[in-house]
């Protein structure tokens, strides 16, 4: 929240790692911890990859990755990259040649997976590519993919063979003095991934790209997210990260933010506390935060807005808020602003209301941010 001081017990030590470049995001260092995903639409379709990335990138997106498979794919994406508002990873398996002719298209950074791009004579020639055109590179290591040899070793995925793999790839691109690089070590368990990323955070400083892939569904994939994803962060792992989610890649934008928001390490747009409603609520709390997310999904400037139904825990939380409103009685309940009770307001105009207040909160802070840039 905008007006309290930072608690020291809330801080998190995040892990050092060099800074790298995909287009304009700087990933790793000190820089934010960027959210990416994905588009599903047919990428030789521009105008229809171009309106999903834009989509992304209005809920947020810092990066977003388009799917390369074949000629006709490479060729829209010097459209794509050309028109999208963010910085484009262009995503490569099985054909390495796809990464040469998508550097060559303008793409920020090459997502190699070394289970499936092939030797490494053909990773040097990629190297090149990308050195000659200014793009980084994302080794994304995949439980489910990785090499021949790694399964025969330990027997099945396991985060050694995962982390083993990353390390064996690290090399092959500084053997050929590339350094613009960060990784990822993914899989669909919770346990396996966050062993394989502990690891990883030990053995190099690279910037690391945080993800459990293939998690599921909207709801089932971010509550698996947001336990890996969540406690790795925690620990202070991780420089950019995706929530892979069988849903709109909108909709893997805002849980991202949400579970950067929760742990205090990115501030974007409103965070809502609201109740989870019973017998003593003063108004649908339910149903007043549903209209809320929708109408104020607008605001870009990090803030805090409390709903809380009744009086038991809705004073103290308004107190820590920037908005707040506490149901009362008599049809009516009371706005805080800026921690401090201010005035009553009827329950049938609250939302309006609320809107009003939450986006007039909002001019306030921009303004106080440019007077002290200036």
């Amino acid at each position: 929240m905008s007006h309290n001081p930072v608690r020291p017990w809330r801080n998190i030590d995040r892990r050092k790692s060099r800074r790298i470049m995909v287009g304009t995001v700087p990933v790793g260092g000190d820089a934010p911890i960027s959210v990416q995903t994905m588009t599903n639409t047919d990428t030789s379709d521009v105008a229809a990859t171009v309106a999903q990335i834009q989509a992304a990138a209005d809920v947020g997106a810092d990066i977003v990755r388009v799917s390369t498979p074949d000629e006709s794919s490479t060729r829209a994406l010097k459209d794509i990259v050309r028109e999208s508002p963010v910085p484009i990873v262009a995503d490569i398996h099985f054909h390495y040649k796809r990464a040469i002719e998508a550097a060559e298209a303008g793409a920020a950074c090459l997502r190699i997976n070394p289970g499936n791009i092939g030797d490494a004579k053909r990773v040097a020639e990629v190297v090149r590519a990308a050195k000659d055109h200014g793009c980084s590179i994302r080794i994304g290591v995949n439980a489910g993919s990785l090499e021949k040899h790694l399964l025969e070793k330990y027997g099945e995925p396991c985060p050694d063979a995962m982390v083993e793999s990353g390390l064996d790839h690290i090399r092959i691109l500084q053997d050929h003095d590339f350094h613009e690089f960060k990784i990822s070590v993914k899989a669909s368990d919770v346990f396996m991934a966050a062993a394989a990323y502990q690891q990883l955070a030990d053995a190099t400083d690279a910037p690391i790209h945080l993800g459990i892939t293939e998690a599921g569904g909207l709801m089932s994939g971010t509550v698996k997210s947001a336990i890996g994803l969540g406690n790795l962060l925690w620990m202070g792992i991780g420089d950019t990260l995706r929530v892979s989610l069988s849903a709109d890649p909108v909709e893997e934008v805002k849980m991202g933010f949400e579970i950067l928001k929760s742990l205090g390490l990115r501030h974007r747009g409103v965070n809502i506390i609201s109740c989870p409603s019973c017998a003593r609520q003063g108004f649908d709390v339910i149903k007043t935060v549903e209209k809320l997310e929708r109408r104020l999904e607008h605001i870009k400037t990090p803030m805090s807005l409390s709903i809380i139904g009744c009086v038991v825990n809705g004073p103290g939380e308004a107190l820590m808020t920037d908005v707040g409103f506490t149901g009362g009685g008599a049809g009516s309940g009371m706005v805080y602003l800026a921690g401090k009770q201010s005035h009553k307001m009827s329950n049938d105009q609250m939302v309006d209301h609320i809107v009003e207040q939450v986006e007039k909160r909002a001019a306030e802070i921009e303004a106080t941010q440019v007077e002290a840039a200036e």
